[in-house]
């Protein structure tokens, strides 16, 4: 495994919290949205037992209900994959976001067994009105060090919805382009999809190779 396919995205909503300034549900602004999403998704963790001992299904769950709404996976996907999204058939397409989510949920699911009093702070949110494509910055302090989180999000007709994060100075859909493209080359559209097919078996099964 390239070291950047690890880039969390899932840990990226999972594990962080200290939101002291969400003390309200706003989901109409970048930045609320974002707030808002993480204090809920905290709140399930620590109140789930299962969740905090890795259960995939109640992770999956909690990922369906509480955050995909808010994001765009599919862009996340096509962004990813570049030129190739055009090649693929709907019925590909669909496997691809389908493989693509469930490996990053079952990558990360043993993250959430590690989540303490990490502190979040949220630099000044800077767009203009009339933007449909942002970024909401922050920095997590862990253990004292600080850590860059940063979100891209873009206007829907639905409101707001992250695509893209980016994790002490590498973007996700950035980090997985040249590995997906890797696949494409080698055995096409099928090939990336068995290569995220069998990843996922691997994970489940407990048999992931370095």
């Amino acid at each position: 495994m390239k070291k950047f396919f690890l880039i969390p995205l899932l840990l990226a909503f999972f594990s962080f919290t200290g939101v002291a300034s969400a003390q309200t549900s706003d989901t109409t602004s970048p930045d609320g949205l974002i707030k808002t999403v993480t204090t809920q998704v905290m709140d399930t963790i620590r109140s789930d037992k299962s969740i905090q001992k890795g259960d995939i299904g109640e992770i999956t769950k909690l990922v369906n209900e509480k955050i995909l709404p808010y994001t765009d996976f599919r862009r996340t996907t096509q962004l990813a994959m570049g030129r190739a999204w055009r090649t693929a058939t709907p019925d590909q397409q669909s496997q691809l976001v389908e493989q693509f989510k469930m490996l990053l949920i079952r990558t990360y699911a043993g993250a959430l067994a590690q989540v303490r009093d990490q502190q979040i702070q949220y630099k000044p949110f800077r767009a203009n009105p009339d933007d449909t494509d942002v970024v909401v910055r922050s920095v997590v302090m862990n253990n004292g060090s600080p850590v860059e989180l940063d979100y891209r999000l873009y206007k829907t007709p639905q409101g707001w919805r992250v695509y893209d994060i980016n994790v002490l100075g590498a973007w996700l859909i950035q980090a997985y382009q040249q590995q997906f493209n890797e696949k494409i080359q080698q055995g096409g559209v099928d090939g990336l999809i068995q290569f995220l097919t069998q990843r996922n078996q691997q994970l489940a099964s407990g048999k992931v190779s370095s």
